[in-house]
């Protein structure tokens, strides 16, 4: 793992590094290199161009942690607005296999840290939106954040997968445990995005060290493929993505079947790769004025993303 990654996850919530990052030309660059913008009508130009390339898209509106419910009923509002926007964009040239459209959501961002009814309030806004996005033919993806909240997401994904069995699950291999929780999913033949892990976790609930993860995540990989899940292979890590390829060729896994997943913005060559042999990938793309956080998470996870940034901020502005 990235030796840096707790120091940037550290200044995570710093205002003053986002307004550096934002009022720089040469890192506002950068930050649009993963976010392609703040608003709606950006994110659907991004969206456009990746569905073109024949790759599917999942999209996030960033936001988590919200304790305000006229926030959490906006963010609805805008998931609501959002899967119309994407039913109207062309998904011919995306493989088949599975729906090219997909939004991720939060649950924090829909309410579940609004007091004791707030895991409810989350729940019902998560059918809220499974209910429209079926109708519009659009699925939806339930993303991962800290532990503290593992346990009641996957309560509300519990109570509503039933009535939209394409629901998808986000399990983070470096918790310890994620293996139960893929055995569990895996059982109920759910569709599961597996990532490494982006918050910063303590030792007592998380591996800590890259070759750990690592093996976590194989671990993890290996109970989806062989059970009934359908594995959605999230990782720009070359030894996973061969491991997930030889997993996928064992089990005799079509496009569909098993999925790769990748960040806007990143390896797209990798990308361009994968759909070039007939693979089914999907590229997520994060918009909105929320992603401070999700940049330094970006930057945390692997040190070539810091490189990046540190060039960008060494290099003088050409007039």
């Amino acid at each position: 793992m990235n030796p840096l990654r707790p120091a940037i996850l550290a200044v995570a919530g710093s205002d003053r590094l986002k307004r550096t990052l934002t009022t720089s030309p040469m890192t506002a660059g950068l930050v649009r290199r993963f976010v392609p913008g703040e608003t709606r009508s950006e994110l659907v130009a991004a969206a456009r161009e990746l569905l073109a390339g024949g790759r599917a898209v999942s999209v996030d509106f960033l936001g988590e942690y919200t304790t305000d419910r006229a926030q959490a009923d906006a963010a609805v509002a805008e998931y609501l607005g959002l899967i119309n926007d994407l039913a109207a964009l062309d998904t011919a040239a995306v493989p088949a296999g599975a729906a090219p459209l997909e939004v991720s959501v939060k649950l924090s961002a829909l309410g579940q840290w609004l007091g004791p009814d707030g895991p409810a309030i989350a729940t019902e806004n998560l059918r809220v939106l499974c209910t429209k996005a079926a109708e519009a033919g659009v699925w939806v993806t339930v993303d991962a954040e800290d532990h503290t909240t593992t346990a009641s997401t996957l309560a509300a994904i519990r109570q509503v997968r039933p009535e939209f069995p394409w629901l998808g699950t986000v399990i983070q291999a470096y918790l310890y445990r994620s293996v139960d929780d893929c055995r569990d999913l895996a059982d109920a033949g759910a569709r599961v995005r597996l990532c490494k892990g982006a918050y910063r976790e303590p030792e007592t609930v998380a591996h800590q060290h890259r070759a750990e993860v690592d093996s976590a995540y194989l671990r993890c990989l290996r109970v989806l493929v062989q059970g009934a899940a359908r594995p959605l292979v999230a990782t720009h890590d070359p030894a996973l993505i061969a491991a997930a390829t030889d997993f996928a060729a064992r089990t005799g896994r079509g496009p569909g079947e098993l999925e790769y997943q990748m960040l806007y913005g990143i390896r797209t060559d990798e990308q361009e790769r994968l759909v070039g042999r007939g693979n089914f990938v999907r590229v997520y793309i994060p918009y909105g004025n929320q992603w401070y956080g999700y940049l330094m998470r970006r930057l945390a996870e692997r040190p070539a993303n810091l490189g990046f940034f540190l060039r960008a901020v060494a290099t003088p502005a050409r007039t």
